[in-house]
């Protein structure tokens, strides 16, 4: 691997602002890539364009809500006139509600996460598709899932799990739409990683770390630079084989 390998190319990260997002759009600028940041809240974009600029690279913050259309579109935009292209899309945003039976969860919480985790994904995927089929050089998508989908679940979370579910699903299926175009779409499905969403309520960083070395079998977390590396393989030419795959990082946690 080069530090060079993303050189010349442009990155979209939404869900940038912070844990996984902010590791990927991190990632791709120190591979040479020019990244648009985008997110809901400027500050925690505007601190990942600070991390990233400081690491001497180019990033551009994009506020954003993609369970919007228009927003979708916008982004795809901001990134073509910044930077020339929109050559990888990493659709990382997404929310959690749940902690209790499925029977008492709120409408509104399924609500936001089906707006958000799948539509947002869905709208996404139209915006970029669109433009990158357009380009000679097409591009490379790769959306954020979970274990918590096909792989796994827990109690507390049927409707999380139900949507990121669908997101491994809407992903297979534009793959196969889509690789035509020269659009490769490939699905990430991280486990317990190093972020405030792996935290169960009044748990600790360290009660989560002797948790893991009971539960897990790598005995503990994934990082979100684990995560990360996952991201960029599926978005490199390393991976230009590889179509509708959902490559779990999960320390083993659904075996």
């Amino acid at each position: 691997m080069t530090a060079t390998r993303f050189t010349g190319r442009t990155a979209l990260v939404t869900g940038a602002g912070s844990g996984i997002g902010r590791a990927v759009a991190l990632a791709f600028a120190a591979q040479g890539a020019r990244v648009v940041v985008a997110g809901r809240r400027r500050e925690p974009l505007d601190e990942t364009v600070r991390l990233i600029e400081e690491q001497g690279g180019k990033a551009l913050a994009v506020t954003a809500d993609v369970s919007r259309s228009g927003d979708a579109e916008a982004l795809v935009r901001a990134a073509v006139e910044s930077f020339g292209s929109l050559d990888v899309a990493v659709n990382n945003a997404g929310v959690f509600r749940g902690g209790q039976p499925l029977a008492e969860l709120p409408e509104e919480d399924w609500h936001t996460q089906l707006a958000t985790n799948v539509t947002g994904v869905h709208l996404a995927l139209q915006a970029q598709i669109r433009r990158m089929r357009t380009q000679p050089s097409g591009g490379a998508i790769v959306n954020v899932s979970s274990t918590f989908g096909l792989h796994a679940t827990s109690a507390g979370a049927a409707a999380y799990s139900a949507t990121k579910a669908a997101v491994t699903a809407l992903s297979r299926g534009a793959a196969l739409d889509h690789i035509g175009d020269g659009v490769r779409i490939n699905v990430v499905s991280p486990g317990a990683t190093a972020t405030s969403m792996s935290l169960r309520a009044g748990e600790t960083d360290a009660d989560r770390t002797e948790r893991a070395k009971a539960t897990l079998p790598l005995g503990r977390i994934s990082t979100t630079e684990e995560v990360a590396a996952a991201v960029l393989y599926l978005a490199s030419d390393d991976a230009a084989s590889v179509v509708g795959t959902d490559l779990v990082v999960d320390s083993g946690g659904s075996l």
